[in-house]
């Protein structure tokens, strides 16, 4: 008896650390061709995106002010707002999350730099008010000097940071998955 469970509890461990370790899969290039660099400049791309469950992100929209039509201002802030969130919110909350993960200022992210991280995202799931929103992501590491990718990475449905409270607002919730996205990658950065 003792044996089996210790077993179960072995093969559980195993099967967890490698399912997180699937979280992320290098497509081109390598960590260490990063070693060297200290500051990226970033810049973020929205135009691939999918929207989990929707043929593409306009049908995702389409669906939201529908559900809002006996209000069509409410609507067409929805709609703004899904954009507009991503400069206000999503963007700057990737970018404090990866600063403030780096406390000695080993890496950062500035305004100018040789090296570009472009943010591809790719899929997302905003979820509800009791579940955190999901994003998958391909960063893309950059030298502007000569266009040579250094490395890409991409990153597989992160589940948002969970706040301790019930998160009724769309963008709070995104944000979590920003900072986690944020926070995975300065794992591996690390």
């Amino acid at each position: 008896m003792y044996k089996k469970l210790k077993l179960i509890i072995i093969v559980s461990i195993i099967f967890t650390s490698s399912s997180y370790s699937q979280r992320y899969q290098i497509y081109e290039g390598a960590f260490e061709n990063l070693s060297n660099i200290n500051s990226f400049k970033v810049e973020f791309n929205y135009e691939n995106i999918q929207v989990n469950g929707f043929e593409s992100e306009e049908d995702f929209l389409k669906e939201k002010m529908e559900k809002r039509k006996a209000n069509p201002e409410k609507a067409e802030n929805f709609r703004r707002d899904w954009f507009s969130n991503r400069d206000e919110y999503y963007n700057p909350a990737f970018i404090k999350y990866f600063n403030n993960y780096f406390k000695k200022g080993e890496r950062k992210i500035v305004v100018d730099s040789q090296y570009l991280m472009k943010v591809n995202l790719t899929w997302i799931y905003p979820g509800y008010a009791i579940e955190p929103a999901k994003l998958s992501a391909t960063i893309d590491f950059i030298d502007t000097t000569n266009s040579k990718k250094l490395l890409v990475i991409h990153f597989e449905k992160v589940i948002g940071i969970e706040k301790k409270t019930i998160e009724v607002n769309e963008y709070e919730r995104v944000t979590g998955a920003f900072e986690k996205l944020a926070k995975n990658l300065a794992i591996q950065l690390k």
